[in-house]
């Protein structure tokens, strides 16, 4: 006779139970051994060893965004010090500039002071405030004005000498033409033999020219122009121009002379314009006789 057998739907074991209890204490047998004996360090170094590669993969993005971000940011150190070097190399450059020039005003300044020593007449110093700029004539304008004393037909020197001849004035600025300018024209001297003539702003670009003169005159290359002081305007003895070469013409009986000017007003800042009196003189006035309105 066939016994039933019932059919098994679930395999039977431990319980639950039962393998968590199996599993904490060997767990902490395992945590127990490692701390006193450290036998599992091997195992541990093993499975580091095989874990490595994937960790090193799994970091290569993070990796990567920090080397292009090192990489940019030291790029852009770079810019900036560079930059920062060149504006610094030009701010140096301006400073060594500015110092230059402020020493070669210096020692223009000093010799200025000098000649005002050695010139009787009151002086006013003026710095050149702008240029016109007109091809056709030869100006100065200065920072000061009748506000400090200045007026139309004064002179106005360097330590070469003349340089030129106030020719307008506001409150505050005034305006010089110079030598060379074609408007222009001084009473000069020759230093070596005295001989007095009159110097005009010729038409060659920066030379004065003396004319009027005869085919025999005393006048050689190398000589000394100086004012002579007729006028009034212009004190004597100041430096002009130096002769470059005299033109002598025997069929018309003339000479022209061109000079150089012994200033240099394209090259300093500053100047001195002579306080010499402009006014006009006064005509003298008759009494009235007695017996006119004036007395009544």
């Amino acid at each position: 006779m066939q016994e039933n057998s019932t059919i098994r739907l679930f395999k039977r074991g431990p319980t639950a139970e039962l393998r968590l209890f199996v599993f904490v204490v060997l767990s902490l047998s395992l945590l127990i051994v490692d701390v006193r004996w450290r036998v599992l360090d091997p195992a541990r170094q093993a499975i580091s060893v095989v874990l490595y590669p994937f960790q090193r993969i799994m970091m290569a993005p993070r990796d990567a965004i920090e080397h292009i971000s090192s990489w940019s940011d030291a790029a852009a150190l770079a810019r900036t010090e560079r930059e920062a070097l060149q504006r610094q190399r030009i701010e140096l450059a301006q400073i060594s500039t500015h110092a230059a020039q402020l020493a070669t005003e210096n020692e223009q300044l000093r010799r200025l002071l000098n000649v005002a020593d050695t010139v009787t007449q009151p002086s006013v110093a003026v710095e050149v405030f702008y240029e016109p700029p007109n091809a056709f004539s030869h100006h100065l304008v200065f920072n000061k004005g009748s506000a400090s004393g200045i007026r139309p037909g004064m002179p106005v020197i360097d330590e070469g000498g003349i340089v030129g001849q106030i020719v307008r004035v506001t409150p505050f600025t005034s305006e010089a033409a110079l030598l060379t300018d074609e408007k222009v024209s001084i009473p000069v001297q020759v230093l070596r033999s005295g001989l007095r003539l009159i110097a005009f702003g010729g038409n060659i670009t920066g030379k004065l020219e003396v004319r009027y003169l005869t085919a025999d005159v005393d006048l050689e290359p190398g000589d000394v122009l100086v004012t002579s002081g007729i006028g009034g305007l212009f004190p004597a003895g100041l430096s002009v121009a130096k002769v470059d070469h005299v033109n002598r013409d025997p069929a018309s009986g003339f000479a022209l002379a061109v000079a150089t000017p012994l200033s240099h007003p394209e090259r300093h800042r500053h100047f001195l314009v002579l306080r010499v009196d402009v006014s006009p003189s006064e005509p003298v006035q008759e009494r009235p006789q007695n017996g006119s309105q004036a007395d009544r």
